[in-house]
């Protein structure tokens, strides 16, 4: 995909609607490896020169995620990058797998999250 201003808005603005149903804040978007590289290092660290290669990356410590326009082929794959690096950010225990596969489905039909509160010992 072409990042153009009306994409730009467009990634944003889901973001925003897809924060919502996770009842998580909204977080910062990148979606240029340069904006990933112009970040400070400390809050890209791990994945800062390798993002390019990914869809999308989530820096969870720092409530920032890396959305790769250049990498991602069509709109439905936008928005399953959107809503599984979300993910990321609402479920940090969470690896890969069915269970988060299906919180990603879920979240793009629309279902909604209670915010997330530690459990007591």
């Amino acid at each position: 995909m072409h990042l153009d201003e009306d994409l730009r808005l467009s990634i944003l603005e889901k973001s925003g609607v897809f924060s919502a149903r996770l009842s998580i804040q909204e977080p910062k978007v990148l979606m240029t490896s340069k904006e990933v590289l112009e970040m400070p290092k400390e809050m890209t660290m791990g994945r800062r020169t390798t993002a390019y290669k990914y869809y999308g990356v989530s820096y969870m410590q720092h409530n920032l995620i890396f959305i790769n326009v250049k990498k991602i082929p069509h709109e439905k794959a936008l928005d399953d990058t959107i809503a599984h690096e979300l993910v990321h950010q609402r479920f940090p225990y969470l690896s890969h797998g069915r269970r988060f596969n299906k919180l990603v489905r879920q979240v793009l039909k629309g279902k909604t999250f209670a915010p997330y509160r530690k459990r007591k010992s």
